[in-house]
């Protein structure tokens, strides 16, 4: 399970080098598990939940370090972790479905029933693709952890020593275009953007530099 200390570092830095880590979520016998492929950071800006101050409902903002905050959005559960900063947070946006000895392919079928497409089966690599889609396919629930921490025996965050070629870094979505043209706190797994919520090379438009960015793993977010 990550430490706290990989979570007590600015939004930027844990949101990047969250990519690749390996989400495991105990459901009955079985251990489901995704492998985080993108992630938004969240700070002292507009788009930030916290720019509207503190309450009941977004107090595990301000918890310590490492703890889950959790929201709805448009109908579905979205997964987020407090980091430095008072009120910062990383939103877990999408991820990829993960297989190893400890979750196998019992789980990943039961991860396709807990997420089942309007038209059928949902094609693997978009099982998880959205933080609605990502919350639904690990059973992740606000009225169950919202404001709670990490817990070995049913939900937590690990790293399995996976480590990007290339992250692309990117405006975040949803956002007006007016609140976030400087902002670039969005982070694709380059390898896997066809599990991200939304293509960001996809975009004609797209010019490299001033509208995406390719790091390294060495590189500072």
């Amino acid at each position: 399970m990550l430490p706290s200390a990989f979570f007590d570092r600015p939004a930027p830095m844990v949101a990047k080098d969250l990519i690749g880590k390996v989400i495991r979520r105990r459901y009955r016998e079985l251990w489901l598990a995704a492998a985080i492929v993108e992630t938004e950071a969240y700070g002292a800006d507009q788009g930030n939940h916290a720019w509207h101050g503190r309450s009941k409902a977004r107090e595990a903002m301000w918890a310590p370090v490492g703890t889950i905050y959790m929201y709805l959005s448009r109908g579905g559960d979205s997964l987020n972790v407090s980091v430095q900063g008072g009120g910062h947070v990383v939103l877990i946006k999408a991820a990829r479905p993960w297989l190893d000895e400890q979750s196998g392919g019992e789980a990943f079928a039961r991860m396709h029933k807990l997420n089942p497409g309007s038209k059928g089966r949902r094609k693997d690599h978009k099982l998880l693709s959205g933080q609605a889609l990502l919350a639904r396919s690990l059973d992740l629930r606000l009225s169950d952890w919202n404001g709670k921490s990490f817990d070995p025996d049913a939900f937590f965050i690990e790293d399995v020593n996976y480590r990007p070629s290339s992250i692309i870094r990117c405006r975040r979505l949803g956002l007006p275009s007016d609140w976030a043209p400087d902002l670039m706190l969005r982070y694709v797994d380059e390898a896997h953007l066809r599990s991200a919520t939304q293509n960001p090379l996809g975009k004609r438009a797209w010019r490299e530099g001033p509208d995406y960015q390719r790091l390294s793993w060495e590189d500072k977010p």
